[in-house]
């Protein structure tokens, strides 16, 4: 038990002669109303006992709602319900306890604290409330959803969130009142959070903040939850009475049976804050939460405790990296945190800043005044000895981890110790379950087990393991599991990333045939929009098992699945990593010895240097490589798709000649092999290479040639495809028109491009769309306008193209800057 009480039991002291003075008090306007105990009880609701032990100083001095109970019963004057109610509430000593009462001071541990400011604030905020309220005599609001400013904390078991939100998330509607028993229900918040988070740190720099709310006492009860044998419900009520200053007498008239009664009445009358610290689960935790008066519980756990029902939920995360940079700085000390600032924010990255870590991390650092910070930022930066490193004396962030670890049941800990096999920072549930052979409804039903015990972290249908939790999980598969089970359980979901990469990418492809797919083999992917998501969602895990793939040398496969998402790079363009997917596609195809694979990835590979990464002169070069494997091939058009990319690298370098001469021979090729698609784009390209030439007019004439094309065999292209042709169409004729100083019929055509463009989904060809748009207003004077659309583009986000955003950006700092 570790505690501290403000108050003292009544009689003795100071607050002794306050209580007695109260006592006189009521005494004598009882016996002025000639009525027995017994009278006063009945008329005023409350029992005879109480009455009198208030009138005998054995209790602290009651509440606002027990005065006017006793006042109304007792009919007293306006002024003499004044008096009643000024010797209820005496004037205190300021500070954090009564004068002369008994005080224990609160545990270390609080006394360098950094950060959690709004954490600390909605804990202030619910306290200022709730000793509003009980002033007022009115309720406080218990359920609905509460949140720190920029973080959520939510009160339903249901919509808690499994871990912290991003800052900046809205806030809630005002939460609707809950009386409890007639009267005020206490305020309880969970402090939930991974091993090392810092809750108990939380809470209790937290009872120091607002010791001057609770005039009554505050104590933190160590529920020693992660022991093999925590304390039971009978010695922690007996501590906290006892800490309270209940008579002995009263707890032996009480016995065993009745302490829970003598809990919550006690509690019932003290505005006190009860901190519960570290609980197993909601089993050891309810029966200490009073069930009505003005107390604040704050209770800790390493699980969400999602049980517990009307109490604030407030999940705690990793310190932002300023917050874990200052903390570190303060630990290390000023001085040596300015030497090198980037080796102090290299050592909080390798801290997960997760406040544990960091604690040992600038301990290390203080212990060691003359080690420069980069040395530890090199003993941390070797993931294998990380979490050794990450050790003080007693104190070890892997032993912190090993408590909730052992916890575990033998399927969670098993799924527990997989997860470290995903490649990058989150999975799914059917993932999850490869890694443990479970059916999805079982693989998520032990996940979260795994996000209640506080060892991972959910947002949304994604779970993620903590940087440094994932290196304790990848140390317990090394010893626990065999290696044979180990590389199984990893085969299984990358073999599960690969098939699920080729169905999401056959989505975009021309002639996909959803039905020839087995709906059972994969995750439902219904419709091109769930693919893209699934994909972007999987976007580090599935390459790694494309790399996986070619390091075993199994070609044919690394092949198939660059070859499904060719269609769908058209999406995304600007994701970062398709020169690597269709680059290892090139030299998996080259491995097979297939001339016209070979041919099609390095088209590929030559489109996505070209386009997605600016790199024209090498785009060039594999597009000059395609085309002589598609000579060898002898496919006409492998061979149009090479003088495809060789223009469109060309144009890139500004040479709008040669670009119009390859764009010229990949239309008589594309022809010639019968392919729809690549005449259109053939058209589609010689209209560009027109125009970067100066001849607008020319040029304009080709974009309706192409648009022509394009209605004329729009029901031989699949939607999509037809789609992407027409917002790049459409686009190209309001340039032409802009080029020729067509304002209206530029601004037309680039709104028409842009309607279809949203429709695609397209971002990156959206925000250049908008950029045209914007440039063309900008040209006609139309600054305003311009102005919205460089905005419109800037709120795209991270999809967009980042050639554009910058445009954009620029320009409208020009533009504000006239």
């Amino acid at each position: 038990m570790r505690e501290q009480a403000q108050d003292g039991p009544g009689g003795t002291g100071p607050a002794g002669e306050d209580t007695a003075a109260f006592g006189a008090l009521l005494r004598s306007l009882r016996l002025a109303r000639a009525l027995t105990l017994e009278g006063l009880a009945e008329a005023s609701g409350l029992s005879a006992r109480g009455i009198g032990d208030l009138e005998r100083g054995r209790r602290a001095s009651p509440q606002r709602r027990t005065v006017t109970a006793l006042a109304d019963a007792l009919r007293l004057s306006p002024e003499e319900h004044r008096q009643l109610l000024a010797a209820a509430r005496p004037p205190r000593t300021p500070g954090p306890s009564a004068a002369g009462a008994r005080s224990l001071p609160l545990p270390r541990g609080v006394d360098d604290f950094t950060g959690r400011e709004a954490e600390l604030a909605l804990l202030e905020r619910l306290a200022t409330q709730a000793a509003s309220d009980e002033a007022a005599g009115g309720p406080v609001p218990t359920t609905g959803t509460t949140e720190a400013p920029g973080r959520p904390v939510t009160t339903t078991a249901a919509q808690a969130p499994r871990q912290p939100a991003s800052p900046g998330a809205p806030q809630p509607a005002p939460r609707q009142p809950v009386a409890v028993n007639g009267g005020r229900q206490p305020v309880v918040v969970t402090v939930s959070g991974q091993p090392g988070a810092g809750k108990t740190t939380l809470v209790l720099q937290a009872a120091r903040r607002l010791g001057h709310h609770f005039p009554d006492g505050r104590l933190v009860v160590d529920l020693r939850g992660v022991d093999e044998e925590p304390p039971g419900t009978t010695e922690l009520l007996l501590g906290v009475l006892k800490s309270l200053g209940v008579a002995d007498r009263e707890l032996l008239d009480a016995g065993p049976e009745g302490l829970k009664e003598l809990y919550g009445r006690v509690l019932a009358e003290r505005r006190c804050l009860l901190v519960l610290d570290n609980a197993r689960d909601e089993a050891q935790v309810r029966p200490l939460l009073p069930g009505a008066g003005p107390a604040m519980v704050l209770v800790t756990s390493r699980r969400m405790l999602t049980g517990l029902d009307s109490v604030h939920r407030l999940p705690l995360g990793a310190l932002s990296p300023p917050e874990a940079v200052a903390f570190l700085a303060d630990l290390a000390g000023p001085g040596r945190a300015a030497a090198d600032p980037e080796a102090l924010a290299a050592v909080a990255g390798y801290c997960g800043h997760l406040p544990l870590a960091l604690r040992v991390a600038g301990n290390w650092l203080a212990t060691r005044a003359d080690v420069p910070v980069r040395r530890l930022a090199g003993r941390l930066a070797v993931e294998h000895r990380r979490l050794d490193a990450l050790a003080a004396g007693d104190v070890s962030v892997a032993s912190a981890f090993d408590l909730s670890y052992r916890h575990l049941g033998p399927t969670a800990a098993l799924m527990f110790r997989r997860l470290a096999l995903v490649p990058g920072q989150d999975t799914g549930v059917p993932g999850a379950a490869r890694l443990t052979g479970q059916d999805p409804f079982d693989a998520e039903d032990t996940l979260e087990e795994l996000v209640e015990a506080g060892l991972l972290g959910a947002s949304g249908e994604r779970y993620r393991l903590h940087d440094l939790l994932c290196l304790y999980a990848r140390t317990r598969l090394s010893v626990e599991d065999r290696p044979e089970d180990t590389e199984a359980a990893r085969a299984a979901l990358y073999a599960w990333l690969l098939d699920t990469t080729v169905r999401a990418g056959r989505w975009y492809e021309p002639d996909h045939d959803p039905s020839r797919i087995d709906p059972d083999s994969v995750p439902d992917l219904p419709d091109p929009a769930t693919a893209r998501r699934w994909l972007q969602a999987e976007s580090v895990n599935w390459p790694a098992a494309l790399r996986a793939a070619a390091a075993a040398g199994d070609h044919a496969r690394v092949v198939e699945v660059a070859e499904a998402l060719h269609w769908f790079s058209d999406h995304w363009i600007f994701w970062g990593h398709w020169p690597e997917v269709f680059g290892t596609a090139a030299r998996s195809a080259e491995a097979l010895g297939d001339p016209l694979a070979e041919a099609t990835q390095l088209n590929y590979h030559s489109w996505a240097l070209t386009v997605c990464e600016g790199r024209p002169e090498e785009g060039l070069a594999r597009a000059t490589r395609a085309l002589d494997s598609a000579v060898r091939a002898g496919d006409l058009v492998q061979q149009a798709w090479a003088h495809h990319y060789r223009s469109l690298a060309y144009e890139r370098l500004d040479r709008p000649d040669l670009a119009l001469d390859h764009i010229e021979q990949a239309a008589r090729l594309f022809e010639a092999g019968g392919d729809l698609n690549g005449t259109l784009q053939a058209l589609h390209g010689r209209a560009i290479a027109l125009r970067d030439s100066g001849r607008a007019a020319e040029s304009l004439a080709c974009y309706r040639d192409a648009l022509a094309y394009l209605d004329e065999h729009k029901d031989r292209l699949p939607a999509h495809i037809a789609g992407f042709a027409r917002h790049e169409i459409l686009g190209g004729i309001g340039q032409c028109h802009g080029r020729l100083g067509q304002w209206d019929e530029a601004v037309s055509h680039l709104h028409r491009s842009i309607d279809v463009c949203l429709a695609s989904g397209n971002t990156a060809m959206l925000s250049r769309k908008i950029v045209f748009l914007a440039d063309i207003l900008q040209a006609a004077g139309r600054l305003d306008e311009a102005r919205e659309a460089y905005a419109r583009c800037l709120a795209l986000g991270p999809d967009a193209d980042p050639t554009r955003l910058a445009h954009a950006r620029d320009q409208l700092d020009r533009l504000d800057a006239d």
